[in-house]
């Protein structure tokens, strides 16, 4: 049971790490930078939802199902978002 313990607190502290790592570089980018940027960051998020699902899909524990599910409505989010933000960006361009 320990070893069960110590590897949801090992993932936990990933996930927490990497969301506060994410939320600093995504802050440090100007905004002339953000839209184009966004397409480049659609292909990683579309590999977040993809594991994710794998993660959601695995039904190890609760925690695991729970965490994975979330994991892939925020991705999912932020694809949709990124796409709608680039087509605005592209219709601006437009005569």
């Amino acid at each position: 049971m320990s070893s069960m313990t110590d590897s949801v607190l090992v993932g936990l502290m990933i996930f927490v790490l990497a969301s506060f790592i994410g939320f600093e570089v995504i802050n440090k980018v100007p905004p002339t930078l953000h839209t184009p940027l966004m397409s480049g960051s659609n292909a990683i998020s579309g590999i977040a939802v993809i594991g994710a699902l794998l993660m959601a899909g695995s039904g190890r524990t609760t925690l695991t199902v729970v965490l994975g599910f979330i994991a892939t409505v925020l991705a999912t989010i932020n694809v949709v978002g990124g796409f709608l933000v680039t087509d605005r960006m592209l219709q601006m361009f437009k005569r």
